[in-house]
């Protein structure tokens, strides 16, 4: 069966309490390419080349582990901006929020995402009071498009 990734994204009205209460983990991450999507990423000290295929709320995805030096050979590589942000996992009935404030140059972005099992239980998900607006479809809150963008 092909791993797949269903998850929907959220603007945010404001952050939520106690926000340094939740774990978080600081994430680099570069592209190698954008259709197909093919990411390398860094995770406090954790290494990941990442492909994902095409879609919008539910799409392929596979993670291959890397070590240090790969993942520093193949940084220069990269087109665009490098993304840089902090994640805070933050538990929210059966889901995990993920939040992610995004670093220069990007910053105040602020986006939340949630992954589901199944597309069914995506569309039937309501979201906290304080997230704003549903930018799954909108394919310029993808990561791969922002590291498209110059400033």
């Amino acid at each position: 069966m092909t791993p797949m990734e269903i998850e929907r994204k959220f603007t945010v009205k404001k952050l939520p309490d106690r926000l340094e209460s939740y774990p978080s983990r600081i994430i680099e991450q570069a592209y190698l390419n954008t259709d197909p999507v093919l990411r390398i990423r860094r995770e406090d000290e954790d290494y990941y080349l990442t492909y994902k295929g095409r879609g919008l709320m539910a799409r392929e995805e596979y993670n291959l582990p890397l070590n240090r030096a790969s993942y520093e050979h193949l940084l220069p590589k990269a087109d665009g901006v490098r993304i840089a942000k902090r994640r805070y996992r933050i538990p929210f009935g059966p889901y995990t929020i993920e939040l992610d404030i995004f670093a220069a140059p990007f910053a105040p972005l602020v986006i939340a995402e949630v992954e589901f099992s199944s597309v069914e239980e995506a569309n039937a998900f309501v979201p906290p009071e304080w997230f704003d607006r549903d930018v799954t479809r909108d394919p310029a809150y993808h990561n791969s498009n922002l590291s498209k963008r110059t400033f």
